[in-house]
């Protein structure tokens, strides 16, 4: 593929959730479906429909010596990129007060599942598909632990109970099982499981268009700090990260994805885990859409990179 054809991958996806935002958007405007609705469907997507997306992308991979192998390789990855976000965020956003935990989330974490998912089949085809889900799984384990612990940052002594028992860790400790073993659920089970995991996407980005009825659109391009998290989420990180991994050896489908994965924009659940821990919205809101526009262009340069020297 051709720089332009990776970009016209990522305004692709861009597009959709930006049209499901809209409608989000307009809903909330014509009182159809209001930000307050839209909290109260959050512990829904929280609790119930988060853990269904984690034990389905299990449920679609095969177990064999060789590709649990290659699972893991990127599994590995995808925990040290993270850890890297970590140390690099941790010192940022200082004089951003109460939205500080905001900004260290979105410049950390990115949408590995609905923008990584698709773009992974585009340019590397099945491999990346499985590749991606097994980042989607390292996204969950840390953004239900590190990124919990970041949005309740202030709260009080860390509650380990919370951190380690929580949706994103019990659909791992489900999904992890029927991976290993090769289980094949009845579709009884495993059809509804599919179907909720199904409206992950749709009901974020309605929930995301109703939070930023309730903002100032422009405001986005004022709102300086969210320069520095695009520039730490779409170049800084991804761009080091895949350096690192050519010093390391890695190389075609798996050096390519994990750009994909890398450079993906802030992950759609910033606002998801604002509302449920009493954050900004709006902020969450207008950062998550940020780096949304601007990885139209920043994504392709990545995985254009990663192809090249691959």
């Amino acid at each position: 593929m051709q720089f332009f054809e990776y970009m016209l991958a990522a305004l692709g996806q861009v597009s959709i959730l930006a049209i499901l935002v809209a409608v989000g958007y307009f809903c909330d405007k014509a009182k159809l479906y209001t930000e307050t609705t839209a909290k109260a469907c959050n512990d829904l997507l929280f609790y119930i429909i988060t853990p269904a997306v984690i034990i389905h992308s299990f449920m679609n991979v095969e177990f064999t010596k060789e590709n649990g192998f290659s699972y893991l390789i990127f599994f590995g990855i995808i925990a040290a990129f993270h850890i890297f976000g970590m140390l690099v965020t941790k010192p940022l956003f200082r004089s951003s007060g109460e939205n500080r935990s905001i900004f260290q989330y979105a410049a950390m974490f990115g949408n590995m599942g609905y923008m990584g998912l698709p773009l992974a089949k585009a340019v590397a085809g099945d491999i990346g598909v499985f590749y991606c889900s097994a980042a989607v799984v390292v996204f969950n384990i840390f953004a239900f632990t590190y990124g919990i612990r970041l949005m309740e940052k202030g709260s009080g002594k860390l509650e380990w109970k919370k951190l380690l028992i929580n949706p994103g860790t019990l659909g791992i400790l489900i999904g992890l099982p029927l991976f290993l073993l090769n289980l094949q659920l009845p579709a009884v089970i495993s059809k509804p499981i599919e179907y909720l995991g199904s409206l992950n996407t749709p009901l974020a980005m309605l929930m995301f268009g109703t939070y930023l009825a309730h903002t100032d659109l422009l405001g986005m391009f004022r709102q300086k700090e969210n320069y520095i998290v695009a520039a730490v989420k779409l170049l800084v990180l991804p761009l080091a990260s895949i350096g690192v991994l050519w010093l390391c050896g890695v190389r075609g489908a798996m050096l390519v994805t994990a750009a994909v994965c890398c450079g993906a924009p802030t992950a759609n659940n910033t606002a998801m885990f604002a509302a449920k821990y009493g954050r900004d919205t709006g902020t969450a809101s207008k950062v998550s859409g940020f780096t949304s526009i601007l990885s139209i262009l920043t994504l392709p340069i990545c995985i254009a990179l990663a192809d090249f020297i691959g």
